[in-house]
């Protein structure tokens, strides 16, 4: 109540036709009371009139001198005085009234240009609203800025981390391996078997259970040179020094035939559907039937040394080959009565030394990859259906396995001469992602796990090592798994 009385009394203070209590008398308020207190007619000294009517034209100045005042109309309104208090009072009352129209004339502006713009009013869209949950956009509205001003992490600004365990899961005992460069040793199958060929003997590794089973034994002056599983895990060909190819039965461990056709050794094996593929140490390469009993069907000559490596591609219309000679060959599927099959479609001359290591990209059924020896050592990849090179990478060692690995869409490499070690790199950018280093020896082979999680490897150093690379969801470990290591002979 005492804010709206002192408002009052300065309304009151600024009214100009109110009396203001304190304030002098007025002028014609004196002259009033002057003639009322004499009576009618009376005179002046010295017997002169004095008139009401008019001031003096002259009034005294100093010195005895007379000033002129000048003569205006209103000359007798009277204008009270202000202190600055009261200024600066009267002051703000107004710009306030005045603020106050301002600033309703804004809102309203604003409001006008928000509903135009947006759609909707901004003031009451705010995050921080305090009636509740912000406003949705209206049914329709499409904001083009959303990408830019967007609070929603993008792929790209994830952080992506992954653990590899530069520690083998597992390291088993492979006494009597033979360490030979150009011979394949070991294949894993689709039945999580791990097959391994020690000199003379091929065992059999479950995975699964950790059962260790010997499937054959040859002559002591003999040795296996190659091992293959058929697609369906079904069935292993072993090949030998003794020039035949072997095909097992594993489930009931029973060698069902023994074919022979090559004149050397066959140190590489490949399977394609009920067609096996055998490299031997002649330069040749034999297509073998085996539903029929006449099992050889074709024979390609291209290499002039040892095949020391043999893929067919994932769909089966290319088989690679991969010689002593420093060669390459790409060459046709196996179809009936057809002549060019024994032509090859592509020849590549570029590596400088012996190609063993080779390797069909499995999500580009187009893609190869090939790795040379000591005096090459380069990885190059092929594009098979342009004959082109599309990229070459120095590792600065032999190369005797590559691997591509579905999981992450990486490569593979196995080395021997110099760094003994095992590298992974990004597909196709072949930049290096890690190495693997535990073998004492050069490695010989590597192998792939059923479900692509898990590399074999095998060395002269007489070990198997299992790298838990490339589970699809990888846990972080924060300490070597150095307590899960278990030594196991495979006999």
């Amino acid at each position: 109540m005492a804010q709206f009385g002192f408002e009052n009394d300065i309304h009151n203070v600024l009214k100009l036709d109110m009396p203001i209590a304190n304030a002098p008398m007025a002028r014609w308020q004196r002259k009033a009371s002057t003639s009322t207190s004499k009576p009618p007619g009376a005179l002046s000294p010295g017997n002169r009139s004095v008139s009401t009517s008019k001031t003096p034209s002259k009034t005294p100045g100093k010195n005895g001198k007379t000033q002129s005042t000048p003569s205006k109309v209103g000359g007798d309104r009277y204008i009270p005085t202000r202190n600055n208090k009261q200024m600066d009072v009267a002051s703000f009352l107004l710009s306030k009234e005045n603020d106050s129209t301002e600033a309703n004339s804004s809102m309203q502006n604003q409001k006008a240009w928000s509903m135009t713009l947006n759609g909707y009013d901004v003031e009451e869209a705010k995050i921080l609203h305090l009636s509740g949950k912000p406003l949705n956009a209206p049914e329709g509205y499409q904001n083009n800025l959303k990408v830019l001003y967007s609070q929603v992490p993008t792929p790209a600004s994830v952080k992506k981390s992954r653990y590899i365990s530069t520690v083998p899961e597992r390291i088993l005992d492979a006494p009597d391996i033979r360490n030979d460069f150009y011979l394949h040793l070991m294949d894993w199958g689709s039945r999580n078997i791990l097959a391994v060929a020690l000199s003379n003997t091929v065992y059999l590794w479950d995975s699964a259970t950790g059962q260790i089973v010997l499937l054959m034994r040859m002559e002591p002056d003999d040795y296996v040179s190659s091992v293959s599983w058929s697609k369906d895990g079904t069935f292993l060909a072993i090949g030998t020094s003794d020039c035949k190819v072997q095909l097992w039965d594993v489930e009931h461990q029973k060698r069902l035939r023994s074919m022979a056709s090559h004149t050397a050794r066959v140190g590489s094996l490949s399977w394609n559907d009920h067609i096996l593929s055998s490299g031997a140490r002649s330069g040749h390469i034999h297509h073998h039937d085996v539903r029929v009993a006449e099992h050889h069907i074709c024979t390609l000559s291209g290499h002039s040394q040892e095949v020391c490596g043999l893929k067919w591609s994932p769909d089966g219309r290319f088989l690679a080959s991969g010689g002593n000679d420093n060669m390459v060959f790409v060459w046709p599927g196996v179809q009936e009565g057809s002549v060019n099959m024994q032509n090859p479609v592509h020849s590549f001359s570029e590596h400088q030394g012996a190609v063993k290591a080779l390797a069909w990209c499995p999500w580009q059924t187009n893609i190869l990859a090939s790795g040379g020896g000591t005096s090459d050592r380069h990885i190059r990849i092929w594009n098979v259906s342009s004959g082109v090179c599309m990229s070459s990478l120095d590792t600065r060692s032999q190369i005797s396995s590559l691997l591509f690995v579905p999981n992450y869409k990486e490569l593979v490499s196995s080395h021997g001469f110099a760094h003994e070690n095992i590298s992974i790199w990004k597909y196709p950018s072949l930049t290096k992602v890690a190495e693997l280093e535990g073998h004492d020896g050069r490695v010989l082979n590597m192998a792939l796990s059923p479900d692509g999680s898990t590399v074999a490897s095998v060395a002269a150093d007489e070990t198997v090592r299992m790298w838990n690379c490339f589970e699809k969801d990888p846990v972080k470990k924060t300490t070597k798994p150095t307590s899960s290591i278990v030594h196991q002979p495979i006999r």
